[in-house]
């Protein structure tokens, strides 16, 4: 049951509303990390371990631990929690760009996987986050050569998929390396945050074989017009001859058990069903929203505005996925906040219309934000306090914008991760 104390943490200046409040928490509460892997977490027996990696770890292990009696366990999350909260070692990383506790994670894991023997069963809960949290780069690769890529990734806005595609052949924990390290039967419970659901590129797939080769990692590269740009150690990793894995041991990993336990599909079907108890109609657009976010928010606001004249009132309309930003200026915000600012004239002043912009771990960019609320009102509250829309918008400052609307969502950090979803809403 959805308490409105439980969705008032969405709330801002625009955004009150308490059915539109129940239906993001509604759809965060589908995708909780804890009662998934309650939910799917199957028979198990012997020796069990645990190995929790992502921006879920602690809850995905904390729901571990109560079922079953481990005999070892280790977490890697982005955010700590009380230390009387858990009853093992949890170990902090980097987000979005790894850092020396990335390092250090990448090192624990190893060491903790490959003490396990043929006997023993690991149970691996990996959610998003992952790649960046952990990381183990191949010799001769540097944590300052991953941080520099990273950087130039994310600012020439690159998908996840494509920058995971290249984490893939520099990391001796992704890429099905966290498998190959170890003797134990792995079974994998996965909380997505990549659209579709790839289990090569969710956390870099560290449980799965990599599909893809050097040459599609330096394909990227070359798109983007980077590879100029990044070390020499990089490009001679991936202009070397790919490594070949054990045929026999590349099957067995083939077999092992992958469950995909919550996603933004299940999280948007959710929102639409509280919707529709709210008495309002609801229809989900899309879970695979992609490209430059502004553009999106552009289109969004432009599918908002026509289905006033063509849809009776209230209806909530559903996109999730996730968009990119290429950096064009030094301003501050994340890629919803970057959609959002980008519906706010294409919104102005249509009557009891809103956009919302949501990333549904709480964590929109390197903000303290999750995403931002736009309404027909939004560009004249703009105008009267001195704030540009289109300035912001060409600085990428969108977090600057909606402050000072009062309209950033400041929900914190979820404990979830599914992409992102954007409703738009006209209510009556």
């Amino acid at each position: 049951m959805i308490t409105d104390m439980d969705a008032n943490r969405f709330a801002t200046h625009s955004l009150k509303d308490p059915r539109v409040l129940r239906i993001l928490s509604a759809a965060l509460d589908a995708v909780e990390p804890y009662k998934a892997v309650q939910k799917h977490l199957p028979n198990l027996s012997g020796r069990v371990y645990g190995l929790a990696i992502g921006k879920a770890s602690i809850p995905m292990l904390t729901a571990l631990e109560e079922a079953t009696q481990l005999s070892g366990a280790l977490a890697i999350s982005k955010h700590a929690s009380s230390p009387d909260q858990n009853l093992f070692p949890v170990f902090l990383g980097s987000h979005p760009i790894p850092d020396s506790r990335s390092l250090e994670a990448g090192y624990r894991v190893l060491d903790f996987v490959s003490a396990l023997n043929e006997e023993d069963t690991l149970v691996c809960l990996i959610s998003g986050g992952g790649s960046a949290l952990v990381t183990a780069p191949y010799d001769g690769i540097t944590l300052e050569d991953m941080q520099a890529l990273t950087a130039l990734l994310l600012a020439c806005g690159a998908r996840i998929d494509e920058i995971n595609t290249i984490r893939r052949h520099l990391d001796r924990v992704k890429g099905g390396g966290l498998a190959r390290a170890t003797k134990a039967k792995i079974t994998s419970l996965i909380l997505s945050d990549v659209i579709r659901n790839p289990l090569e590129a969710i956390a870099s797939g560290p449980t799965f074989p990599n599909p893809t080769t050097n040459t599609d990692a330096m394909k990227i590269l070359k798109k983007y017009k980077i590879e100029n740009q990044v070390s020499n150690s990089i490009i001679k990793t991936l202009e070397s001859d790919s490594l070949l894995l054990d045929s026999e041991k590349q099957a067995s990993r083939l077999q092992s058990q992958h469950l995909i336990i919550g996603d933004n599909r299940l999280a948007a079907q959710a929102a639409l069903e509280q919707a529709q108890r709210e008495g309002i109609h609801a229809e989900i657009l899309t879970n695979e929203l992609q490209g430059e976010a502004r553009d999106a928010g552009f289109d969004l606001a432009n599918r908002l505005r026509v289905s006033t004249m063509q849809t009776t009132r209230p209806f909530c309309l559903i996109a999730g996925g996730e968009t990119t930003v290429t950096i064009r200026g030094n301003g501050k915000g994340g890629r919803n906040q970057e959609l959002a600012l980008a519906a706010v004239n294409e919104l102005k002043d249509l009557e009891n219309v809103m956009l919302v912009a949501l990333a549904t771990d709480g964590d929109d960019g390197p903000t303290d934000a999750a995403g931002a609320v736009v309404t027909g009102e939004s560009a004249q509250r703009a105008e009267s306090l001195g704030v540009d829309v289109t300035g912001h918008l060409s600085r990428n400052d969108g977090y600057v914008f909606f402050d000072a609307l009062g309209d950033l969502i400041r929900s914190g950090p979820s404990g979830t991760n599914v992409n992102d979803l954007i409703f738009l809403l006209a209510l009556d």
